[in-house]
């Protein structure tokens, strides 16, 4: 399922405007310990983080992460999204839990 139906699908609010919405996520992951996602991570997956510093968005090109989902409406700094802009990382908000945004997904078929 590609970003742009599972944003619209979960209520997702685009960060990164001007980015496509088309890639496909195959996978999610929800960890907040960049080095556990590190070495973990994997193409296509959508990446659950209350993390919104710069670091985020460097794991998320590592591995060529779908999307990175920020949950629970945590305000994200100007710096990061314009460095997600810049290397083309498609970054949402969601008002949900983490828990929440995880049970979403799985609802919508990815991870199964």
């Amino acid at each position: 399922m590609k970003t742009a139906e599972i944003a619209e699908k979960m209520g997702l609010k685009l960060l990164t405007d001007g980015l496509s919405e088309d890639a496909e996520v195959t996978d999610g992951c929800v960890c907040d310990l960049l080095s556990w996602v590190m070495a973990r991570g994997e193409a296509g997956m959508a990446w659950i983080t209350v993390q919104t510093h710069l670091n985020v968005i460097a794991v998320a090109c590592l591995h060529d992460f779908a999307c990175v989902i920020v949950p629970e409406n945590i305000e994200v700094p100007q710096a990061t999204i314009e460095k997600a802009k810049e290397e083309g990382v498609v970054l949402y908000s969601s008002p949900d839990t983490s828990y929440a945004v995880c049970c979403k997904l799985y609802g919508l078929g990815i991870g199964k």
